[in-house]
């Protein structure tokens, strides 16, 4: 299992909106998540506020294009949606500024829901979770810092390391891995074509501010790295247990 932990892109200002964001979806999923096993709960629920693609494409419950951002359907879902915002979202927010990250953040989750709708827009399969926005910061963020450093947890059972790849790296593979889940038909239970609807809305929200940057030109001042210092870490893999030698 390979899991992104952090960046060293730090951000220059608080990322209010991005913690805003992340408090919103744990309070909404600790709502219900005592209950999200009964029927007669999580059923309501989700009629009520998940996206249907088939209510939407008939023009009905529009607004579930945004509610259906802010549930989950358990807690290693949010968990997960909550990892990627935590490291890739105070970037974006520091780039745009608070109110414009909040608004491409509701904008691409909007986009990743039209996509799921457009695909399959007969389906009564309620759609939840915040991963097509959170799939749009990505695309924005690999637009804006290809090369900035990511690492990234590699997990074999009990066994882990840590390595540092390109943000392209990361990110086009988990793009890549979405859209090969969309092609072949992945779990049906995963909303893929939201995920890559909303990563591709994120590459194209984010376009005119990269170009007001100078384009291909920003990235050649700054070889695609961050335009500020990265942020410095200590080794990698080192255990802060002490090692005994073993005596003869």
């Amino acid at each position: 299992m390979l899991i992104p932990i952090r960046d060293h892109n730090p951000s220059r200002r608080r990322p209010f909106v991005t913690w805003g964001l992340m408090m919103f979806n744990i309070l909404i999923f600790l709502m219900y998540w005592g209950n999200i096993e009964d029927f007669k709960t999580i059923v309501p629920l989700y009629n009520t506020w998940a996206l249907q693609p088939v209510d939407v494409a008939s023009g009905g419950e529009i607004y579930t294009l945004i509610t259906y951002q802010f549930l989950h359907g358990g807690f290693m879902h949010l968990a997960g949606n909550m990892l990627f915002l935590w490291i890739f979202g105070d970037n974006l927010e520091d780039t745009l500024g608070h109110l414009t990250f909040l608004g491409f953040y509701l904008a691409t989750g909007i986009a990743a829901g039209l996509a799921q709708t457009l695909a399959d827009p007969g389906s009564y399969i309620p759609i939840v979770g915040a991963s097509g926005a959170i799939a749009g910061v990505m695309g924005g963020y690999m637009l804006l810092y290809p090369r900035a450093k990511v690492d990234v947890l590699l997990l074999i059972i009990i066994f882990f390391k840590i390595f540092s790849f390109r943000a392209w790296v990361v990110l086009g593979v988990w793009f890549a891995w979405q859209l090969w889940s969309t092609l072949s038909g992945g779990d049906s239970g995963v909303a893929w074509l939201a995920h890559v609807g909303g990563f591709i809305a994120g590459v194209v929200f984010m376009l005119p501010f990269w170009l007001a940057r100078g384009g291909a030109q920003f990235w050649q001042r700054h070889q695609g790295h961050p335009d500020h210092p990265e942020t410095p870490y200590g080794p990698l893999n080192v255990s802060s247990i002490p090692v005994v030698k073993r005596r003869r």
